[in-house]
């Protein structure tokens, strides 16, 4: 074979390679194609289906729905403020009388207990205030022993009947003297009865209600006086919030009026209240006149001296907007969701959230009046959609 003939065939080999080749890819092409718009199709599919649960799995699931119908919104001012607690349960603990400190077992922070001991003191006022007790107990011993020594000799008529008041007259006055020195022992903080394990001249400071110690200042072994509080305890199962309202919002703002304050350690979390008081008087450096919210603080996450935003109602505007409880909106790929029952199935909804007012969330898109909207167990259902999701997945 010639060397031409060569070159032929070997021409003829590489375009029927080639061939073969690009056939054979075509090919695989059309079956990825076909794979990955089935699998796009199922995944479609997957973020499309619906949740369907028994009345017994949406009790257990804690699942509520309301037919959400349109509102009036309510107009409203925010201003800032700070948390106070309640004047009104506050206590500043201090001795009635000069006295050394022998023990001081409430700690910063503690919650108390209605007459719990908060220090131990001892006072020679006290151990004085004692003395004279005793002594007009014992001066009382003898001026009955010596009426009734009277009363029998009145009675045969062996002393004229004056000797016998003058007895009756030393007893009632023992009696006095005795009540007398018992009432300054026990407004200097002693104890009539004795010192209950203090000794004669202690003494203890308690607790006047049921309360947190928010401050300290008793030191074993210090000399404290009446003057200085050892302990200040406040009940903060409710607080003060103190907002600053601008002069030009006094005609809106009442009392009583309906109130809502946030702070930055719970952003996602309203706390309910109303307006208590409105100062008489305003401040002319600041121009604004000072509000009490009194908010319940149960729980005690709210603590005196924070930072917070009030926003008080002021009445109507006049517009009627769908709103949901602020539970019911969750973030599901980015965007505000709900959940909505139709025909027994529960649909995820995006939707366009609104200005939140009272603990609702008024929404402008995605809703119609009358549908019904999951209000309790939304993050349920969005962890059985997430969980449903990843199962079909591929």
């Amino acid at each position: 074979m010639n060397p031409n003939d060569r070159k032929k065939r070997l021409t003829l080999v590489v375009i029927a390679l080639a061939v073969v080749l690009a056939v054979a890819a075509v090919v695989l092409l059309n079956g990825k194609g076909a794979a990955g718009e089935e699998a796009e199709q199922e995944e479609e599919h997957a973020e499309g289906r619906e949740l369907t649960l028994t009345s017994e799995e949406a009790a257990r699931a804690g699942i509520k729905t309301e037919a959400i119908r349109p509102q009036k919104v309510a107009a409203t001012i925010s201003v800032t403020a700070t948390i106070q607690a309640d004047q009104d349960r506050i206590a500043r603990v201090a001795p009635r009388t000069e006295a050394r400190i022998t023990a001081a077992p409430a700690r910063l922070g503690d919650r108390v207990r209605p007459g719990q001991v908060l220090a131990s003191l001892d006072s020679v006022a006290v151990g004085e205030a004692y003395a004279d007790l005793v002594q007009a107990q014992s001066e009382l011993r003898i001026a009955e022993a010596g009426l009734q020594r009277a009363e029998s000799l009145v009675k045969d008529e062996i002393i004229p009947r004056k000797d016998y008041l003058k007895a009756q007259a030393d007893r009632e006055k023992a009696g006095s003297s005795v009540r007398a020195a018992s009432d300054k022992l026990r407004m200097l903080g002693g104890n009539p009865a004795g010192g209950g394990g203090r000794g004669v001249s202690g003494f203890a400071v308690t607790a006047p209600f049921a309360g947190t110690v928010i401050e300290k200042k008793a030191t074993l072994g210090d000399l404290a006086n009446p003057s200085e509080p050892l302990f200040t305890v406040a009940d903060l199962s409710r607080v003060w919030i103190m907002a600053d309202l601008p002069e030009s919002a006094l005609a809106q703002v009442q009392v009583g009026a309906p109130a809502r304050v946030t702070v930055s350690s719970y952003p996602t979390e309203t706390f309910a209240g109303r307006v208590g008081h409105i100062s008489a008087v305003l401040n002319k450096e600041t121009r604004t006149v000072a509000a009490r919210i009194e908010v319940p603080n149960a729980d005690g996450r709210l603590k005196p001296e924070m930072f917070a935003t009030a926003t008080i109602e002021i009445g109507s505007d006049g517009r009627e907007l769908l709103s949901v409880p602020d539970p019911a909106v969750v973030l599901m790929q980015g965007q505000p969701t709900v959940f909505v029952l139709e025909q027994g199935a529960y649909v995820a909804r995006v939707v366009q959230p609104g200005e939140r007012t009272g603990g609702r969330t008024a929404i402008t898109a995605g809703l119609q009046a009358g549908e019904q909207v999951v209000t309790a167990g939304a993050y349920e259902l969005k962890a059985r959609k997430q969980k449903s999701q990843l199962g079909h997945g591929h």
